[in-house]
């Protein structure tokens, strides 16, 4: 390939760019080499991110040594778990998209050859891959890795646990110094959260959608392992440059169905639907809800994984990690094997390069094809009166199917969390939190806070609840999310009044507003928009340029 560093050092007129990078100590052997961005979100926001400054030395290293020239470079990152249930979360998913224009313009600017891109918390795995599907530079991914399980009263926990056990205090079925017990344990070490929720769930589709090196999604963050994981991610860049291997020619229509079908197998996070609609967006795949539902359906939810199951990331990676997943799809012949990879081979020949544990206990985490948890996946999209353009439940760990009830309305998430934790909320009620959508939050707060208390208070498989934001991948129940078209437009879920009758019925696909048609006209008529939280900043930009979550939120030029 042609270097677009070349512009940057070679000719008399570029003496003086050569000279600022003489002057951080690179000699003229190092200006002759590829130039990488090594790209990392390290912060001291969160322990997804807190290490990732070390694992980028070992993601330099291994640049160095195949013959590049690596050049270290950061991008912000929000912790969700610390922006969760409060003004901040609306930061959240707009840091996405920050993260993707930020990697593009360092990339743009420096005329750097290729990306190392390592990130931890939950959008800077899928704002990397967006930045690097826009530059569509040789580029390969690689993840900070999993936060160790904390041990409780004899039990594996996560930060999960403490969120529900706030409903569960809250309910009077937990004493404060328990509380406290659990919240000084369940997050031991740096590392993004335990379980299958978004994190995790992006760095086995980072895997599946073969952007980064088999068997790297799953080590534990401060395992020496992770690091050997980030020098080899470094090292491989060189042959994708040698063979003008980019994320387009890797992340095609294939491979994003591969990734769809990773998420359903792991009962994965619902973000995944909205991050990949926007990666398919920035890589020219036409992409679109019917392929989820598509794909979920002849996808079998084969690991036992927390939220909805019982194992996190750790036991995953002690029994071979992603590629037993992706090994059992292959070879039930549901895995497209010949699509390209960031090692310059195909998943095919990846996975023939491993050898597979067979020991006893293994199905445990992930049961053979022949006795999966459920014949099909769990990301499921619903539509109706209620969400014409669609809406997303992740039905892994949901006993009911149907649930029919009154809704509890609220036009913003504290007034939610406050109804639940005054015990406002009973058996048979549907919470619908709106004006939380891609526009109207803006931003799309994930509903953990609230979804957590909820099932802290022993009503996960009593109440519903309904969100044109988003949850956690942390979230389990009957809750649906990514309502669209959204409130603040307009779409059927700004009409509903106190005590509407909605029902939700997951074995038809169904989410309806059981509101007469001639009703939603008149009320259709009265209705009004809510005024704008932001007039200024990132959010009012994002609140002007993002589409519906049914495109996955992506901001697009104003025309």
């Amino acid at each position: 390939m042609e270097l677009p560093s070349r512009i940057v050092v070679e000719g008399t007129a570029r003496a003086p760019h050569r000279a600022m990078y003489k002057a951080m100590g690179l000699t003229d052997d190092d200006l002759n080499r590829p130039m990488i961005g090594v790209s990392s979100t390290c912060n001291e926001a969160t322990p997804c991110n807190i290490h990732l400054g070390q694992l980028a030395q070992s993601a330099k290293r291994g640049v160095a040594d195949s013959g590049c020239t690596p050049r270290e470079f950061t991008a912000i990152a929000v912790s969700d778990g610390i922006a969760m249930g409060h003004e901040g979360m609306k930061a959240s998913l707009v840091s996405r998209e920050i993260i993707a224009d930020s990697i593009e313009v360092m990339v743009r600017a420096h005329g750097y050859d290729g990306i190392v891109g390592i990130s931890g918390c939950d959008k800077s795995l899928p704002g990397t891959l967006i930045g690097m599907a826009r530059t569509n530079l040789p580029s390969i991914f690689v993840y900070g890795g999993t936060i160790m399980p904390g041990v409780w009263n004899g039990k594996q926990v996560t930060v999960q646990d403490v969120y529900e056990a706030v409903g569960t205090y809250d309910a009077g079925k937990m004493s404060l110094q328990e509380l406290l017990s659990l919240e000084n344990v369940a997050c031991p070490t740096a590392g993004s959260c335990a379980g299958m929720y978004t994190a995790n769930t992006m760095a086995s589709v980072s895997e599946a959608i073969g952007m980064s090196l088999p068997g790297s999604a799953s080590a534990p963050a401060e395992s020496e392992r992770r690091h050997e994981i980030c020098y080899n991610t470094g090292h491989a860049i060189k042959n994708l440059i040698d063979s003008n291997i980019r994320p387009r020619d890797i992340m095609t229509f294939e491979a994003f169905e591969n990734a769809i079908m990773m998420a359903n197998a792991v009962g994965g996070s619902t973000n995944a639907v909205l991050h990949l609609l926007a990666i398919a967006r920035e890589a020219g795949v036409k992409l679109n809800l019917s392929d989820f539902e598509r794909i979920r359906k002849k996808t079998p939810h084969i690991a036992d994984m927390r939220p909805g199951g019982t194992y996190v990331m750790l036991d995953l990676d002690n029994i071979g990690g992603v590629p037993v997943i992706l090994n059992a799809l292959l070879k039930k012949g549901l895995l497209h094997g010949d699509v390209m990879t960031v090692t310059g081979k195909t998943m095919r020949q990846n996975i023939e390069s491993i050898k597979f544990d067979l020991s006893t206990g293994k199905e445990k985490v992930v049961r053979r094809l022949e006795e999966p948890i459920s014949d099909v996946g769990t990301l499921k999209i619903l539509k109706g009166t209620l969400a014409p353009d669609g809406a997303v439940v992740k039905v892994a760990g949901v006993k009911n199917k149907k649930f029919v009830g009154k809704a509890r309305v609220f036009d913003a998430e504290e007034k939610a969390f406050d109804a639940v934790a005054k015990r406002k909320i009973k058996e048979g009620d549907i919470v619908v939190i709106r004006y939380e959508g891609p526009k109207g939050g803006p931003g799309m707060r994930e509903m953990l806070a609230v979804t957590a208390a909820i099932v802290g208070q022993g009503l996960g498989e009593k109440v519903a609840m309904i969100t044109d934001g988003r949850f956690s991948g942390a979230t389990r129940g009957f809750m649906i999310g990514h309502v669209a078209p959204e409130a603040m437009v307009g779409g059927p879920i700004a009409l509903v009044k106190e005590g509407d009758q909605i029902s939700i019925d997951t074995n038809t696909s169904k989410i309806d507003l059981l509101v007469s048609k001639a009703e939603l006209a008149r009320r259709q008529k009265k209705w009004k928009p809510i005024k704008p939280h932001y007039k200024t900043g990132a959010l009012a930009k994002y609140a002007s340029l993002v589409q519906s979550a049914s495109e996955g939120a992506v901001t697009l030029p104003a025309n």
